[in-house]
């Protein structure tokens, strides 16, 4: 990112709400350039539509900028690290079975949010709904039809850097997969084992 939006940013995270005249004294700006980097920022959906402040004494009204949501994914998040000392401590206290019933669990949250199979309904088209689901969620997933059935392939893994040493994570994916599917996946290939994919094999269902 530029660094004066950076600066903003930053500035922002800190003291959120601030005005044009503020930021223009911190960063050492002119209000015309800070107008123009909030004006940049406003069009990334990183700092919100400015709130009005009235003055208690006679003059215009100062405008009040914030951050968005969005903006919280330009500063340092460690949830990966947390992610993996949560399982660590969890399997040391609660027994593999246990263990087992909690990743079921989230896999069943997750999967109540997700599209679930009709009856009747062609292998093909819950493919389709299968893939667009793990795409929301940031798979790269898509599908191809081969000899025996189908391969669905997931070119990145949302848990690629706990999978490695929690291999319920990609028990899990395959379960909810599974669901999604109405039928059972074979897992062929793991990026955690350095695969370039992850890859399943779904057979044809019986006529």
């Amino acid at each position: 990112m530029q660094p004066t939006r950076k600066r903003i940013l930053d500035y922002l995270k800190a003291r959120s709400p601030a005005t044009v005249e503020e930021l223009a004294e911190v960063l050492g700006l002119t209000t015309v350039t800070v107008r123009h980097h909030l004006d940049i920022l406003r069009s990334e959906e990183l700092i919100s539509d400015p709130a009005i402040r009235h003055r208690a004494s006679p003059g215009r009204p100062q405008y009040l900028y914030a951050l968005t949501e969005k903006a919280s994914m330009h500063f340092p998040k460690h949830y990966d690290d947390l992610a993996a000392k949560v399982l660590a401590e969890l399997k040391t206290v609660a027994t593999p079975d246990q263990v087992n019933v909690i990743f079921m669990g989230v896999m069943n949250r997750t999967l109540a949010e997700g599209p679930r199979p009709q009856p009747g309904e062609p292998l093909p088209v819950r493919l389709d709904s299968a893939v667009a689901f793990l795409n929301e969620r940031g798979y790269l997933a898509g599908w191809a039809r081969t000899a025996g059935g189908y391969r669905l392939h997931a070119r990145n893994c949302p848990f690629e850097g706990l999978a490695g040493e929690h291999k319920e994570l990609c028990q899990m994916d395959q379960a909810l997969l599974g669901n999604l599917l109405g039928v059972t996946p074979e897992c062929t290939g793991r990026l955690a084992d350095g695969s370039g994919e992850c890859s399943f094999v779904i057979p044809e269902p019986a006529a």
